[in-house]
């Protein structure tokens, strides 16, 4: 065999044998996040003038939730031997990986260690670091008569056009979309006009977002798809900014940590908008699982960091989840946390999808909030082509785009203003359940609801 295959299998196994040794990653629960001599009287020093701006439009004080873990702190799990992965501000967590699962013992014996959870056992991730293809990438479906070509039933059934043609389509509104990925977003022609503000991958923060899974492709088209008479989002004028928080290559706790991380990020580059198209419940760990009693919006962790950005300003919108005829058939996590607005899944005819999962939560919530096509919408994958897929993962940005279409119509409202208008402008606001929550809503209905709010009606 020739010298250079021998070299090149060498190298492979190399690469191979320094991957291969196991990880073990533990989520860190602090009693407090330590001194760092940051006050609530300067908030500058610690958050972005865009985060700042938010909260004081909505009259939101910056509390001590808002502060950074001491380095002390890190530092001090660190020189235990472990790799700290991330962390959340808000919930006094760092998640630190070790290939010595006993090293545990002697973090719980920490001082400022409250309690450690086992979280993510494998293999570490490694930064795909070879060179993308820049080719260009085209939609080449013929369009249509209509401006929303494809899409016009999704945006049609919320009455969302009537909105657009008020000249609200998002402009001056920042969303941010969490998601798994967005395959050849910054390739494809449909994606021209967007307004991307950037991006973040909260897996591995050095690789883009822009490999690898085409699911936040497809979201992003549901808003941001800009060809008339092919297909257009309903927030094509709004900015955007893509965040990756799934680990596609299993289902473990640490997904919550690092969609925390992802919201915290969406929070501090000062998004008004967050639409979250993932949800959890069932791990490849079965002592990990939830189970219907924990749908309180409380107790798990991912649901804890939904309701954070709501109480932060952010108008979160969330999948209900596409278990409705599995065996667990209920909303997944976080789509249990309260004063967020939690999105089902219904067909052209406006019966529930019969994958869409249903409510209540657990403490008797409604749950779904709303409702939106969901069964055969209409999305473009990463090689530029309009497909037609089921899931309340797009019905949710369906609506979220309304949703930034209605806040820069009302700019002065706050994220808990919006959130109820969604539900009184919806088809059973008068009597929600557990299939449909509020139901479909109508953006005309809203607007009009959001004029009287704002005029104090």
């Amino acid at each position: 065999m020739k010298l250079k295959y021998w070299i090149l299998y060498l190298f492979l196994y190399l690469c191979f044998s320094v991957q291969a040794e196991t990880e073990y990653c533990f989520r860190v629960y602090l009693k407090d996040k330590g001194e760092s001599g940051y006050t609530l009287h300067h908030p500058e020093a610690y958050l972005t003038q865009a985060a700042i701006q938010r909260r004081m439009k909505s009259s939101i004080d910056i509390s001590e939730t808002d502060f950074p873990i001491s380095a002390v702190y890190l530092d001090s799990l660190r020189n235990l031997g472990t790799r700290p992965v991330t962390q959340s501000k808000w919930l006094s967590t760092v998640v630190v990986a070790t290939t010595d699962s006993i090293v545990v013992d002697q973090i719980s014996n920490l001082s400022i260690v409250d309690s450690v959870k086992w979280i993510w056992k494998g293999k570490q991730m490694m930064a795909n670091t070879m060179e993308r293809d820049s080719s260009r990438l085209y939609v080449t479906e013929q369009p249509t008569d209509s401006k929303y070509g494809y899409a016009k039933e999704q945006i049609e059934m919320l009455n969302g056009i009537r909105l657009h043609e008020k000249g609200y389509t998002g402009k001056g509104v920042s969303v941010a979309v969490i998601d798994a990925g967005f395959s050849n977003v910054d390739r494809l022609d449909i994606f021209d006009s967007l307004n991307l503000k950037g991006t973040f991958n909260a897996v591995v923060p050095q690789e883009t977002v822009f490999d690898g899974d085409d699911h936040g492709t497809k979201v992003l088209a549901c808003m941001a798809a800009n060809i008339p008479g092919v297909m257009v989002g309903t927030a094509p004028g709004a900015d955007y900014w893509l965040i990756k928080s799934e680990d596609s290559r299993s289902e473990f706790l640490i997904e919550e940590d690092y969609w925390a991380a992802a919201v915290e990020f969406a929070d501090s580059v000062g998004v008004d908008i967050i639409t979250s198209s993932l949800g959890y419940f069932h791990f490849d760990k079965e002592e990990m699982n939830y189970d219907h009693n924990s749908l309180d919006g409380k107790t798990a962790f991912i649901s804890q960091a939904a309701k954070l950005a709501s109480e932060k300003g952010i108008l979160v919108f969330c999948s209900a989840g596409n278990e409705g005829n599995s065996h667990w058939g209920k909303i997944t996590f976080p789509s249990d946390a309260s004063d967020i607005v939690t999105v089902g899944a219904i067909t052209s005819t406006g019966s529930k999808s019969m994958f869409s999962s249903t409510g209540f939560t657990a403490d008797y919530r409604v749950k779904p909030d709303v409702v939106a096509l969901g069964t055969a919408c209409t999305v473009v994958d990463q090689r530029g082509a309009i497909r037609y897929v089921n899931g309340t993962s797009f019905s949710t940005p369906i609506v979220a785009g309304m949703g930034a279409c209605l806040w820069q119509a009302f700019p002065e409202l706050t994220n808990l203003q919006l959130t109820e208008i969604f539900r009184k402008a919806s088809s059973h606001a008068h009597r929600p359940d557990a299939e449909l929550g509020y139901g479909v809503p109508d953006m005309m209905k809203a607007y009009e609801l959001g004029n009287q709010m704002n005029s104090g009606i």
